[in-house]
């Protein structure tokens, strides 16, 4: 085969730097955690109990109430020129954040940031549509959400390196804010809206990824309006997000409270917290790869939507078991490896999550995206302060089991929920 003939590798580069995208937003998404965890920030900054659960909060608050409006501008103006921006954004404010002098402003940094970062996901599962062949399409979801996974697991123990070895907790933010800035750069020159306006795209590549979709062309008349209507009449796309929002319940301990479980509980000094909180979400990153397979597999040999489903219920099961078996263990890296567990079953259905977003919005696709990731992420908004009322309410001893029990519990009836998902009912057609 002649090398004119071959087809080339942009799909693969476009890929790589949505995947480099991700890992820094899941970096300044979770490092706030151990920044708040730090003794640094304690000394530095006084914040009462409540007040660090709004800050933490926050972030989710805004990203979910962006979720919609960051989809359809996605959808109604290109995603190259949004993405550049979202990532500019809130990589700014992640500096911002360390600028932060007390409450207010850490707050406000925070809600910044949520919303820059809003945008994000809904805009990349639009640009998988295009970049990524049909049939690989949960593979490329998994290959995004990975690179998320990523940055969320290396951001504890970064965090915590990066504080230590500067001896202030502001560096962070600092450095990961000049980070950003950088990569909103290379996300601009390497990416554009469909193939065949790409300069280094060649016909070869452009025939791949047209396989199986009729007229591949970019979309001259994008959709002006969000499809309300269709999307609170699916019955179909209710049971999703309920699964993203339970999901999010269960998984939200793990970056958002594991820190403080094994400092406040399992009495561990900072850097050997971090280290194991790191150590918990690495596990869950092969989950993202294989996910994406077991979904691609499934759904080849009995349609899409075993193919989906079955990926996203029988995990989150998984997930709750992880859970109950960590509360029975007394070894730090015993009780890493659980929650690891509970990372990783947790992660391997939300490639199967994506693509069925993909299967069933159509055009809409970073609009209804949104809208479901919108409800997904209020669970992660409402975690913090949930899991306190549990708390005060039932931890007699003071040993966060309760709270446990509670995300174990989130994620059972994520699984349930997942059960009723057809990725084979587009959202429009249910509400004609």
């Amino acid at each position: 085969m002649s090398s004119s003939s071959r087809p080339t590798i942009v799909r693969h580069q476009i890929l790589a730097t949505a995947t480099m995208v991700a890992f820094l937003m899941y970096l300044d998404r979770i490092c706030l955690a151990q920044i708040v965890a730090s003794d640094s920030f304690q000394k530095s900054v006084a914040l009462e109990g409540w007040q660090i659960d709004w800050v933490k909060g926050a972030f989710f608050w805004a990203y979910a109430l962006a979720q919609v409006p960051a989809g359809w501008l996605s959808d109604r103006f290109g995603t190259r020129i949004l993405i550049t921006i979202y990532i500019a954004t809130w990589s700014v404010f992640t500096a911002a954040t360390s600028f932060s002098l007390g409450f207010t402003t850490l707050l406000i940094a925070r809600l910044c940031c949520g919303l820059a970062e809003a945008g994000y996901y809904p805009a990349s599962s639009g640009l998988l549509t295009r970049w990524a062949h049909i049939e690989a399409r949960g593979f490329a979801s998994s290959m995004i959400s990975w690179g998320g996974r990523v940055g969320g697991a290396v951001a504890p123990g970064l965090t915590a390196f990066v504080i230590l070895r500067s001896g202030d907790w502001r560096w962070a933010g600092w450095i990961y804010g000049l980070i950003g800035v950088i990569v909103a750069i290379c996300y601009w020159r390497v990416f554009r809206e469909h193939p065949r306006q790409h300069p280094r795209c060649n016909a070869a590549e452009i025939d791949l990824l047209a396989e199986g979709r009729g007229d591949f062309q970019p979309i001259k008349d994008p959709p002006r309006r969000f499809p309300l209507k269709a999307a609170c009449l699916s019955l179909n796309l209710w049971m999703a997000n309920a699964v993203q929002f339970f999901t999010n319940i269960g998984w939200a301990f793990l970056i958002l409270s594991l820190p403080d479980y094994l400092k406040k509980v399992m009495h561990l000094e900072e850097g050997l917290a971090g280290l194991i909180t790191t150590g918990a979400l690495s596990i869950g990153i092969v989950a993202l790869p294989l996910g994406g397979f077991i979904t691609d597999y499934i759904t080849r040999h009995h349609g899409k939507r075993m193919g989906r489903m079955l990926p996203m219920s029988v995990t989150k099961f998984a997930a709750a078991g992880c859970y109950v078996l960590a509360l029975w263990t007394d070894s730090p890296w015993g009780m890493a490896a659980a929650f690891g567990m509970a990372a990783f079953f947790g992660d391997i259905g939300l490639p199967a999550m994506w693509t069925t977003m993909q299967d069933i919005s159509g055009k809409n696709q970073a609009q209804l995206f949104g809208w479901s990731n919108m409800w997904g992420n209020f669970g992660a908004a409402i975690m913090p302060m949930l899991f306190t009322l549990v708390l005060k309410s039932y931890d007699a001893n003071h040993d966060f089991h309760e709270g446990v029990w509670m995300c174990a519990t989130a994620f059972v009836l994520a699984g349930v929920f997942a059960l009723f998902v057809n990725a084979e009912k587009p959202v429009i057609q249910e509400s004609a």
